[in-house]
């Protein structure tokens, strides 16, 4: 296929990925082969050939429609289409589609640059005023258009991480304490010429818990997962200690790829590294296999776990309460981020969500910025029982 037809559908998977559609350039290879066997005098046909080829889960649908609408000028829902893209200014932004702004700023060419001035700073800086940042803080990221993300983001980077210390195991010498260090004791009096005894004591040295990350990346999940990856990034620039993973049919570890300076560049990775993203959901397959094979060697210091997921399990046949059990006796405390608690009418009636709830210290929101400030304030403190729970824990 070649000529004005070629380039209008090369356009029309461009306005798909801008608006947020994991499309690349193997799809629009996919995209012309499949109109190229089809009858193109059909428009029927033309549709759903391109449908099939681009769109992979049920809510992409929406945007492909209106897209499909807009760039190849469907007269009878045209109207409608621009509509919900350019809505007045009494109608509500929350009661449209989700992706519906995306795909706005995707159709809509950009405005020409204005000249530059003479001080330069940088563009989110310029723009997020006091009122933006209170209203970033608040908005789901669903919600959110793409520059919003991008200035999110911005502002996931620039969280206060303080470092919650626990005792460990290690000692330290130290001037005071109750543990005589009897060998640097001998030591320091020798080098004073033996003409007294100089005391050396031994104290517990404290370090940061290590960190595992345990986050969803199915359909469900998608818009939330790559937030929370950028989030993960900040805390690996900041700890020493950050083990993260991504599930959706199958657990993939992706420590080392999100390790990458450029948080761009990281998550490039870590989507060319998950082959199941945007899937279905196995949370007791993926907690199965992160508690065979890695549980051993990343939580036997007392680690915090965060597992990310809307608890909408796939696997009916999976045994998914005895999986998550065994995690929580593992863990200094397992902290589950649900973005389903941002509906103040939430009821846990899925069967996974009623599985995960009795074996999870905390079940906290991560669907914006200010969840995620309540999760960074979390993890800089110790509740009360933690210590007595663990000890529970291992000895039952």
């Amino acid at each position: 296929m070649s000529g004005r037809l070629a380039e209008n559908v090369v356009r029309f998977v461009d306005v798909l990925r801008r608006a947020g559609l994991p499309i690349g350039t193997a799809q629009t290879l996919d995209a012309l082969a499949a109109l190229a066997a089809i009858d193109m005098t059909r428009r029927d046909e033309f549709y759903w050939a391109l449908h099939a080829v681009l769109v992979k889960r049920r809510d992409q649908h929406a945007l492909f429609d209106l897209a499909f609408r807009i760039v190849f000028r469907d007269p009878l829902g045209l109207e409608a289409a621009m509509a919900m893209l350019l809505p007045r200014m009494q109608q509500r932004s929350d009661l449209r589609p989700p992706g519906t702004r995306r795909l706005s700023e995707a159709v809509t060419p950009p405005s020409p640059p204005r000249p530059p001035e003479r001080v330069e700073v940088e563009p989110a800086l310029v723009q997020l005023t006091p009122s933006d940042v209170e209203v970033l803080r608040t908005r789901d990221f669903e919600q959110m258009s793409a520059d919003e993300i991008a200035r999110a983001q911005a502002l996931i980077r620039e969280l206060p991480l303080t470092r919650l210390a626990i005792p460990s195991r290690r000692l330290a010498i130290a001037r005071r304490g109750q543990r005589l260090a009897l060998r640097a004791t001998l030591r320091a009096s020798l080098r004073g010429g033996g003409q007294g005894l100089l005391l050396r004591f031994q104290q517990r040295t404290t370090r940061p818990p290590a960190l595992v990350v345990l986050c969803d990346i199915s359909g469900s999940m998608e818009r939330y997962a790559r937030v929370l990856l950028h989030f993960v990034h900040t805390l690996m620039r900041d700890r020493d200690r950050v083990h993260a993973f991504v599930f959706g049919t199958q657990l993939t570890p992706v420590s080392r790829e999100l390790g990458a300076r450029d948080v761009d560049q990281a998550l490039f990775a870590v989507g060319h590294k998950a082959t199941d993203w945007s899937g279905g959901t196995k949370i007791a397959s993926a907690l199965r296999a992160f508690n065979r094979r890695w549980a051993r060697r990343l939580l036997a210091s007392g680690a915090i776990v965060l597992l990310v997921t809307d608890g909408l399990e796939r696997d009916e046949h999976a045994d998914l309460a005895f999986e998550a059990d065994r995690l929580h006796r593992s863990c200094r405390r397992l902290i589950w981020l649900n973005p389903l608690l941002r509906y103040a009418g939430f009821e846990p009636r899925a069967a996974g969500i009623r599985a995960l709830l009795p074996h999870v210290d905390e079940h906290r929101p991560c669907h914006n910025l200010e969840s995620l400030e309540g999760l960074v304030t979390a993890l800089s403190t110790t509740p009360r029982e933690s210590g007595r729970r663990l000890a529970a824990r291992k000895l039952s």
